[in-house]
């Protein structure tokens, strides 16, 4: 699934790290900077991105691997973990699951990360509906970025 393929969700992120490209899939966006894979398995992916999350400067210091996130804790940024995974369901098919941690350092850490919670909490549910809008749409054989009741696709602007 692509960031252009939600509704909103794809949009939010693309707001809160610039420069995101529409076409890029979720799955690469964890991969790639400003994004660390912490772990990963072929069930499950654990990334992470660490910086003043709250700003829209692309403040998000680059990374090399899992350990230098486990060490982070400059004072005034915050560290945040994105987990995703499936699990088996008795007689068959999964259940897909997310979730995200964030822990902020300092002072000026908690109170950027107090600005930044407000969005997050009102958007959070996103992440499921969304996505789950998508993969509807998808199962019933309509193109995965046609809106809801055949809504155009969306314009270069969202893309």
């Amino acid at each position: 699934m692509r960031l252009r393929d939600t509704q909103v969700l794809g949009r939010l992120v693309r707001w809160r790290i610039p420069g995101t490209p529409g076409d890029l899939a979720f799955d690469e966006m964890f991969r790639r900077a400003p994004f660390t894979v912490l772990e990963e398995s072929e069930h499950a992916l654990l990334a992470g991105i660490v910086g003043r999350i709250w700003t829209l400067r692309r403040d998000y210091p680059r990374l090399e691997n899992a350990e230098e996130f486990r060490r982070w804790s400059a004072p005034g940024t915050a560290r945040v973990l994105f987990a995703s995974w499936a699990e088996p369901l008795e007689g068959g098919g999964a259940a897909l699951s997310s979730e995200a941690r964030v822990e902020a350092f300092g002072a000026q850490g908690r109170i950027g990360l107090a600005t930044v919670r407000p969005l997050v909490r009102g958007f959070q549910h996103l992440i499921g509906s969304d996505g789950i809008a998508v993969a509807v749409r998808r199962a019933e054989g309509a193109p995965a970025d046609e809106g809801p009741r055949g809504a155009a696709e969306p314009s270069s602007a969202d893309r």
